[in-house]
């Protein structure tokens, strides 16, 4: 236990993020970072539970209770508590192989069912994992690992998302020779382009991938699987084949007048500007410039659009949530150590209180149509107030409230809605088996396909997810890899 009386003696504290003022004018990180004395603190906040909730990372309730991976939380705290930071990095990478992507992008399940929690405020267990990373590679500690031996076998991994980087890193431990296919310019899948540079630096991204380059990984860019190679051809040429090709179909609001010029898909707008940012290039693409923008989806993807949209110097932005808003506090149909579904304000409303003085979210609004200028452009949405009902199914449903129709001013409409599975044309062109969700149908645990040698893992395996899950399953997925050219595996 990091000490015995932390967590009465300490009270979480969380670094300053850069304030808005400053920070809508750039397009960098906005989280900074404690001194060490500070990271002590927090660290001696946990507890070292007898039963570590933290590091369950199973399903409660639908949702994610505890580290999808299982990262050793009370351990690597009790290192930082006593200054042992070489130590908490290899404690850290046994069980991910990217914590400097879950600390900067994971909302953090760990959190959510940490102890302390049931009564304090829980541990700043994000915090403590981004810490460790960043400072091991400021102190050189992050280097490449080549294996010992090479079995050599090849496989194919398509799509260099969480989980095809962290399937194609552990296959490489195991020795086995990895390529990567990635349809993008650049290697990193959701990584790289669905988050925008303030959220994730996209510098570091590609210094994980320089690192598993150097490690033996071959890397393949702009190979669009399915149209630029046929991937029949891959089961030829490797010995297995891994599908982590995401969950990248838009659930669309297919109602009167979604065929208006202005109308976009969340992430065509965040891709846009993110290669803009890289390529040092003139902006030439979806622009919230001087606009009314309006974005339909209350998730992660639509606070990035939002904080976008206000660092592209939009006129004005409000952001749909068609459910209810959430409650400050747990209410008691939502214990610990389920994930508290709790009201939180993340950086993109913050900012957008800062630059318009109130909240950009809207709950209970549902969008009834689109109107548009005399060009086919977008200038107005319709909408309508709903309330929440519960059926004789049990189930509850939205309920128009009539006279609450409103109009809202609107020259860009960002839909970010979810995603509705992976696209077919590899699973078409291989026969690969689906599932009712139109994913692929392999069993969590063993990953295959029903195509001998050829697995599946991550969102377009389980759905739209999160980056920790892909990671979970890009691992497993490789494990299993692993038994099939070898007969058994060594891979956690």
């Amino acid at each position: 236990m990091a000490k015995v009386t932390g967590f009465l003696e300490y009270t979480r504290e969380l670094p300053q993020d850069r304030s808005p003022i400053e920070r809508i004018n750039d397009w960098n990180e906005f989280h900074t970072h404690f001194s060490e004395g500070k990271m002590k603190n927090q660290a001696a906040r946990c507890m070292d539970c007898g039963i570590p909730f933290c590091h369950s990372g199973i399903l409660l309730e639908g949702m994610a209770s505890g580290c999808p991976i299982n990262n050793l939380i009370p351990e690597w705290n009790d290192l930082i508590y006593r200054g042992l930071w070489r130590e908490a990095i290899d404690r850290l990478h046994k069980t991910n192989n990217f914590p400097e992507f879950t600390g900067r992008v994971c909302p953090a399940p760990c959190e959510g069912s940490c102890t302390l929690g049931i009564n304090e405020p829980p541990v700043t267990i994000k915090l403590n994992e981004c810490e460790i990373i960043d400072k091991a590679f400021e102190e050189g500690w992050v280097v490449p690992q080549l294996p010992e031996n090479r079995t050599g076998k090849k496989v194919a991994v398509i799509g260099s998302g969480p989980a095809g980087l962290s399937c194609a890193a552990q296959l490489n431990k195991a020795g086995h020779w990895v390529s990567v296919y990635e349809r993008e310019d650049r290697i990193g899948g959701l990584l790289m382009y669905g988050i925008p540079n303030m959220k994730l630096d996209k510098s570091i991204v590609q210094r994980r991938v320089d690192i598993m380059e150097r490690e033996g990984i071959k890397f393949f860019t702009n190979k669009d699987i399915g149209k630029d190679i046929n991937p029949n051809s891959l089961l030829k040429e490797y010995d297995a084949v891994v599908l982590c090709i995401g969950s990248t179909k838009p659930r669309d609001l297919k109602i009167e007048g979604r065929s208006l010029k202005g109308i976009n898909y969340a992430m065509d707008f965040l891709t846009q500007n993110t290669k803009s940012i890289l390529d040092s290039t003139v902006f030439d693409g979806i622009s919230a410039y001087n606009k009314d923008v309006i974005v339909i989806g209350g998730g992660d993807t639509g606070t990035d659009c939002v904080a976008t949209s206000i660092r592209q110097n939009c006129k004005n932005v409000v952001q749909f949530e068609i459910m209810k808003k959430p409650p400050l506090k747990r209410v008691d149909s939502n214990p610990w150590p389920q994930w508290p579904k709790t009201q939180k304000t993340d950086y993109g409303q913050e900012e957008a209180t800062f630059v318009f003085g109130n909240d950009p979210r809207e709950y209970c609004i549902s969008t009834k149509k689109f109107v548009g200028d005399a060009n086919g452009h977008i200038k107005e949405v319709h909408t309508i107030q709903v309330e929440w009902k519960l059926c004789d199914n049990g189930k509850y449903i939205p309920v128009e409230v009539p006279g609450t129709e409103k109009i809202w001013p609107a020259q860009l409409v960002l839909i970010c809605m979810g995603f509705l599975g992976p696209e077919d044309i590899i699973f078409e062109q291989l026969n690969i088996e689906r599932d009712s969700r139109s994913n692929a149908k392999a069993l969590y645990g063993n990953y295959k396909t029903n195509l001998d040698g050829v697995f599946a893992a991550g969102d377009s395996r389980r759905g739209q997810s999160l980056v920790v899950w892909a990671i979970n399953e890009g691992r497993g997925a490789a494990r299993e890899v692993d038994k099939y050219l070898m007969e058994y595996s060594n891979l956690p």
